[in-house]
């Protein structure tokens, strides 16, 4: 047997569930922190840092899965809608930080910062893109969309993959390590999926 059988194997005795409150419980307890001044001065700052990167970090990880599957054999698929719901929610709170906490809900500033920060702009596209992946990440949607519609839409989810890698890095305003890691990891995971699309493209043709 082989190390990948012996993994997938493995794997199938694990059920995903425990997974979703396992990776829903640092949110919390840095609200935790936040409270009771375990954050530093700007605690706000943190929770928006934190929130921001676990869903980028999510994302990354939902969009690894298949290449991982062709390039090793190891399969994460039963894994791939619970790390796609946590980069959702890790959005949901990093923009409820920003608006609420942040922004104090005043419509103004948000348009403000619209306008003088265009990296928000981009946050916002890549948040606005999860959205139709999480309301249709479920078995009733695959049904309803049909297999090969439900997977187009998906595809979404390499845009809010370069908006969300594009928002971490312009944030900083400097050329840092993480961020840019982070950029290189979005442009070689895009690179390998706009690689795979033209290879199929090209079997397509070949077999009409």
């Amino acid at each position: 047997m082989s190390v990948a059988m012996t993994i997938n194997s493995g794997l199938r005795r694990v059920p995903v569930w425990p997974f979703y409150f396992l990776f829903l419980l640092p949110m919390p307890v840095f609200f935790w922190w936040a409270l009771n001044g375990e954050l530093g001065a700007d605690p706000v700052k943190v929770l928006e840092h934190r929130s921001g990167l676990f869903a980028l970090q999510f994302l990354i990880a939902s969009l690894v899965v298949t290449p991982l599957l062709r390039l090793t054999r190891v399969n994460l698929i039963r894994f791939r809608r619970m790390l796609g719901l946590m980069a959702f929610f890790y959005a949901v709170a990093h923009l409820t930080v920003f608006l609420v906490l942040d922004l104090q809900l005043v419509g103004s500033l948000l348009v403000s910062e619209l306008t003088k920060r265009p990296y928000i702009v981009v946050g916002m596209t890549g948040f606005l893109a999860l959205v139709p992946l999480a309301l249709t990440s479920n078995d009733w949607s695959i049904r309803k969309l049909g297999a090969a519609r439900w997977g187009k839409l998906h595809k979404l989810a390499y845009l809010a993959l370069a908006a969300g890698a594009v928002h971490f890095m312009w944030s900083v305003k400097a050329w840092p390590l993480e961020p840019v890691a982070y950029l290189v990891g979005a442009a070689l995971l895009l690179g390998w999926r706009v690689r795979t699309a033209r290879k199929r493209k090209r079997r397509n043709l070949q077999t009409a």
